[in-house]
């Protein structure tokens, strides 16, 4: 597992498995989960300066993220 924080499986751990089917069953939800995954990444390099940027940036990476985070647990719950 991953060291970055905000993974899905950990922000959803009784849905891992689910996840893992509508990855391959529904491509909607593959392609909003990896752009979770590369906003979480972008993210976390922000934050830990290994890709230093402005605060605004940042600010809105983590906005993109959380509407992507909602979107997923919206199909979650279907």
């Amino acid at each position: 597992m991953s060291h970055t924080p905000h993974e899905l499986a950990e922000e959803f751990p009784d849905r891992v498995e689910q996840m893992s089917t509508l990855k391959q069953s529904d491509a909607h939800f593959a392609k909003i989960f990896e752009q979770y995954h590369e906003l979480n990444r972008a993210v976390h390099r922000a934050e830990t300066n290994v890709e230093p940027m402005d605060t605004l940036a940042e600010t809105d990476l983590r906005k993109q993220r959380a509407a992507l985070k909602d979107e997923i647990w919206a199909y979650l719950q279907k």
